[in-house]
């Protein structure tokens, strides 16, 4: 009887994720409660199976909804402070992962989400380091708790540091995460406000691009003679390059081609709605057992490098915005 309930409760939650009123924190949120009801998902092999094609395909799909020619121009001034502020996250979150003894991969996975865009460069990176259902939900996991306060903390403090429109959107852009996140927050601040994270976040995300080119790098395949392996064809991460694909298509060749805006932004819907799915999905793997083997360290390794990037971005914006 448990396990047909776990059946229907699997299959109308999907269709529930399904929705363009379900936000992604709700879907891997119900699939983490389902995880503790259930143990686990339903039908295993279609999970793991789905998510990990489904998730490469989302990314691809996020491309779609960028323009890289508005993204570069609103990034040009910044660019410099964007190169440090990623590269301290990523060095700070490979530092403290290691004094707090997470492991390599959930580490990187964290450090990758707080220092570019959340869940999208969780996305990205996690099929390139071949992180399993636990790692990756928990990253995804503490990014998502986080971008919950952010929304919540985000707009006092920007009242009470009496930051101006242009400074709070460049704060939201860099300190946190999600994209949905930034634009909830700044949307909350004023009109303006969002208009300039928006614009800082997309600059921002571009860095997911070449973090996985780099991740590529630091993760490569070992022999037994501890000499890295020749690349093969399926361990390029060919979806990061239609990625990048994507990006070029909606900036240059639909324009050309008369294609209305509305296609490009029916394939972010449709995008963002299979990253719910993934999410919840990656979410019915959280099980009881798999956070008592994880613990707190990631979370509290989430907090530090969020803490850092939040009062270090604050600080820049304040003395020379």
């Amino acid at each position: 009887m448990k396990d047909n309930i776990a059946k229907i409760a699997f299959v109308v939650l999907i269709l529930a994720a399904c929705c363009p009123c379900v936000a992604s924190w709700m879907a891997l949120l119900a699939g983490i409660v389902y995880a503790f009801i259930f143990g686990g998902p339903a039908f295993p092999k279609f999970a793991k199976k789905t998510q990990k094609y489904l998730l490469q395909g989302c990314v691809v799909g996020l491309g779609f909804g960028m323009n890289l020619q508005a993204a570069l121009a609103s990034g040009k001034d910044g660019m410099m402070f964007t190169i440090i502020s990623v590269a301290t996250v990523m060095i700070l979150g490979f530092i403290i992962g290691k004094a707090l003894k997470v492991d390599t991969k959930t580490s990187y996975l964290v450090s990758s989400g707080t220092a570019i865009c959340g869940g999208s460069a969780i996305a990205a990176v996690a099929p390139v380091v071949k992180a399993d259902d636990r790692q990756m939900s928990v990253s995804l996991g503490t990014i998502f708790v986080l971008n919950a306060l952010a929304l919540l903390i985000f707009p006092p403090l920007g009242h009470f540091f009496g930051l101006t429109n242009q400074q709070f959107g460049e704060w939201a852009a860099i300190a946190i995460h999600d994209t949905s996140s930034v634009v909830g927050a700044a949307a909350a601040y004023s009109d303006e406000s969002l208009q300039v994270a928006a614009m800082v976040k997309c600059t921002r995300a571009l860095w997911i691009l070449p973090l996985a080119l780099v991740t590529m790098l630091f993760f490569r395949n070992k022999g037994n003679d501890g000499a890295p392996k020749k690349s093969k064809l399926n361990v390029i991460p060919w979806f990061i390059f239609l990625f990048a694909i994507a990006m070029v298509i909606n900036t240059y060749l639909f324009p050309r081609l008369g294609v209305p805006a509305e296609v490009s932004k029916y394939i972010v819907l449709v995008a963002k709605r299979g990253f719910a799915i993934t999410l919840f999905l990656i979410g019915t793997g959280l099980t009881p057992k798999a956070l008592r083997s994880c613990g707190a360290k990631p979370f509290i390794l989430g907090v530090l490098l969020w803490t850092i990037i939040g009062v270090g971005s604050l600080m820049v914006i304040k003395s020379f915005g």
